[in-house]
């Protein structure tokens, strides 16, 4: 071997170990150990290898993108999951309050079934004969047992005017609905006056504009000689934790209304200020009242500014965070649970409320309704 090739060998060695020292150097310095080293040398060489091997092209976009996402599936979190440039959209727009859909509230069961549990009033959902209690089997032929549930959201929304084919199940029996998109403006908060100047509002998700519907119903309510309170958060399957405090802060009585711990213990508390609730107040939740929804009741049922009524929620009791990428796509993660002001974790166990009582589905007037009526008229009678 010349004395040139040599040193071009060594040049080359050189190189390499340098490479592979200032690689390790920004890796121990991003806080990984040594057997986190080893299995990014795993991903890359099982990167590299795909890249120039594999007998057909291949896209590294798409390469990475499995990546992460098999990384999240890993973890077995029905919560955390990788959102493709569409989904991440589709959650935006979501927060935002409006979007391009079919105007369905869908819901994920413990056995992670998703059903249908509310339709909005003249939606596309509607008009083509969707039903609450429908089990989604697939979309556009693809079974939803292959998605996330972020996904089957992403999937079910697209462009204004096109179609989306949703095989359900109603009766043990599976249909074909073909549904055409339209633009749906999400009214988060409904309102009304009841008999006894009991006041009624429903939330149906919590989005940026949620906590000013709330205060204008909260508002016109107490204008029109509102006497007491049912709040229905039935089927409400959460959103953001921000709004959801906004709102408990006009409920829940001075002092803690969540608190959200971290992997490393740090600890984050939310407060009220509130000196006490203005009215005698009910709270309705279902199997379907997720997160941001068991919050709030769970700060209402612990410092005892309500009664609540219903079925035990859902029990969602984490905290997902959203980290964006560099090609309009992020990552969802779960990164904290949150414990209700007694301290309570509620995470696959759910809010059980003070007043069970099963909604009668047969019965021509809504039970539950009914049952915290009556426990406000009986409250607001013993105080006269």
């Amino acid at each position: 071997m010349n004395k040139i090739l040599k040193t071009i060998i060594a040049v080359l060695l050189i190189a390499i170990i340098s490479s592979l020292s200032t690689l390790g150097l920004i890796y121990y310095a991003l806080g990984f150990n040594e057997k986190g080293f080893t299995n990014l040398m795993r991903f890359i060489t099982a990167y590299r290898f795909i890249e120039t091997k594999y007998v057909n092209d291949t896209d590294d976009v798409n390469l990475i993108d499995g990546a992460i996402d098999g990384m999240v599936k890993s973890l077995n979190d029905p919560h955390s999951n990788y959102l493709s440039p569409k989904m991440y959209k589709t959650l935006m727009e979501q927060t935002e309050g409006s979007f391009a859909g079919i105007g369905v509230v869908m819901g994920m069961d413990n056995e992670q079934k998703i059903h249908i549990v509310g339709i909005m009033e003249d939606s596309p959902g509607q008009k083509a004969g969707l039903q609450e209690g429908d089990e989604i089997l697939a979309v556009d032929g693809v079974s939803v047992k292959e998605m996330a549930f972020d996904e089957v959201a992403a999937h079910v929304r697209g462009e204004v005017g096109t179609n989306v084919v949703l095989t359900i199940m109603r009766n043990n029996t599976n249909q074909d609905i073909t549904i055409t998109r339209d633009n749906i403006k999400l009214k988060t908060v409904g309102h009304k006056m009841l008999d006894n100047n009991i006041g009624y509002i429903q939330i149906v998700s919590f989005s940026e504009d949620t906590a000013n519907e709330f205060n204008d119903a909260y508002n016109d309510l107490k204008n029109q000689g509102m006497k007491a309170l049912v709040l229905d958060l039935r089927n409400n399957p959460g959103g953001l934790l921000t709004t959801c405090v906004e709102i408990a802060q006009k409920l829940v009585p001075k002092g803690e209304i969540v608190s959200i711990v971290d992997k490393q213990g740090n600890k984050e508390t939310y407060t009220s200020s509130l000196e006490a609730p203005e009215y005698p107040l009910v709270v309705l939740i279902n199997k379907n009242s997720a997160s941001a929804s068991e919050i709030l009741s769970g700060a209402i049922q612990d410092t005892k500014a309500g009664t609540i009524i219903g079925n035990t929620s859902y029990g969602k009791g984490s905290v997902q965070t959203i980290l964006p990428m560099f090609e309009d796509d992020a990552v969802k993660l779960t990164i904290a649970k949150y414990y209700t002001p007694s301290g309570r974790s509620i995470d696959g166990i759910g809010i059980t409320p003070d007043i069970e009582i099963n909604l009668d589905e047969n019965a021509t007037t809504d039970t539950q309704l009914n049952k915290a009526i009556e426990i406000l008229s009986s409250q607001l009678n013993n105080a006269q």
